[in-house]
Formats: structure tokens, C-alpha cells, sequence
């Protein structure tokens, strides 16, 4: 298990976060996040995975001007695809008979219903949920400017959880297991929406044990 001194942990804003990406700012006093980087494709920013009846299953938010160098506040979601229809309608389909549901799809789905224009308002207010449902209390700040360096004092964790690192490497998050909806082998790392649907009020508790720093 590794520890760190520094009080504040510079991160990218990602969509549904991992379990992994509170694994990583539990141990931080203060959340910076990178509001000045250019967007990032094929990243957590606009993508997060859920466990369905079948397989683990891929959200991802369609976005306007991906292919161009657009600032993470500037991206405009999509919504000529009908995304946020067919998310709920998966996210309901995977969790709606879990044990805790009813208690927390509203606070969701008010979200996806507000029909944010930019991206970056609408993961702030997923995160901003999730950690009050956590019952996780975090002074959050955003960058006023993009340095390549982090600052000394700061720990840097940008583009260190993506989908295409070992989540396992042990750095930030070591697996836990719970009980799932589906299947008899535990999928570790999902959105942090599957521990909430899954344990409630226990969620925080299975978090501090995936803490691997």
C-alpha cells in the first residue's frame, strides 16, 4: 500500500467514474480538476462501463468536434444519437432489480434529464452527486490555466486511469469484492454507479477497502 503526503490530487473530470478514480481521491483533502486540457478520446471522460445481464457494457456519450484539438469545457455533447435515452434505459435494465435502485435512480436520472449542452457541466454534476451519496467530502477546485508540470505539491493523477491501463497495477485501487447483479465472477472496477446500486449506504465502506494508497 503506498501513501503520499500531498494534500491536493490534479485529475481529469470522467463520466459515471470508476471505482478506481475514488479509490484515488480518497486519500486527498482537495480535488483539482483539469479544466484547461484538450479533450481526449477513447478516454473515461465521455466513457464508463457497467456490468449487464450478459457482459460488461460501454457507455459513452457522443461528442461534437472530438476530432479537433476543442478544450474539455468547450466539448458539446451530442444528443441527435438520443444517448441519454438509451443509457438510462441500460443503466435501468442492469440495475433495476438491484437492492438499491429506488433509492438512488432519481438523483440520476433528474441528471440526465437537465440535458446539459457541455459535457463538463453535466460529469460535474454526476460527480458532485456521487460524492454526496457517498457521503465523501472533498474541497473541489478547477485549474485556472493547463501546466504540463503539476505543481509540487500537488499529486499529479492525469490520463493515469484510462481504459486502456491494468486498473490492478495496484496503484490507486486494489478489487474488493461485492455482490453483483450478474454472474458468479466478481468484474472488478465498474462505474461507481454498480457499488451504488449494489451496496447503498455500504458503498463507502467497500471504497475505503479498494483504497490502495
Amino acid at each position: 500500500m503506498k501513501t503520499f503526503d500531498k494534500q491536493s490530487v490534479l485529475i481529469e473530470l470522467q463520466y459515471l467514474p470508476s471505482i478506481e478514480f475514488f479509490s484515488c481521491i480518497q486519500s486527498f483533502n482537495e480535488i483539482i480538476l483539469e479544466s484547461n486540457e484538450n479533450f481526449v478520446k477513447q478516454s473515461y471522460r465521455n466513457r464508463s462501463y457497467i456490468l449487464g445481464s450478459n457482459k460488461t457494457e460501454m457507455l459513452v456519450i457522443p461528442v461534437i468536434g472530438s476530432n479537433k484539438k476543442v478544450l474539455i469545457k468547450d466539448i458539446i455533447i451530442d444528443y441527435s444519437q438520443r444517448w441519454d435515452v438509451n443509457h438510462w434505459r441500460t443503466l435501468s435494465a442492469a440495475y433495476g432489480k438491484s437492492p438499491f435502485y429506488e433509492f438512488y435512480s432519481d438523483y440520476f436520472k433528474n441528471i440526465y434529464d437537465k440535458k446539459y449542452n457541455f459535457l463538463w457541466d453535466f460529469n460535474f454534476e454526476i460527480l458532485t452527486m456521487c460524492l454526496k451519496l457517498l457521503r465523501v467530502k472533498k474541497t473541489i477546485r478547477q485549474t485556472e490555466n493547463y501546466e504540463k508540470e503539476a505543481n509540487s505539491t500537488v499529486f499529479d493523477a492525469r490520463n493515469l486511469i484510462n481504459p486502456k491501463n491494468d486498473s490492478n497495477n495496484g496503484q490507486f485501487y486494489q478489487s474488493s469484492p461485492y455482490h453483483q447483479n450478474f454472474g458468479n465472477e466478481f468484474v472488478p472496477n465498474l462505474s461507481i454507479i454498480d457499488l451504488l446500486f449494489c451496496r447503498g449506504n455500504q458503498a463507502s465502506e467497500t471504497l475505503k477497502k479498494s483504497k490502495a494508497i
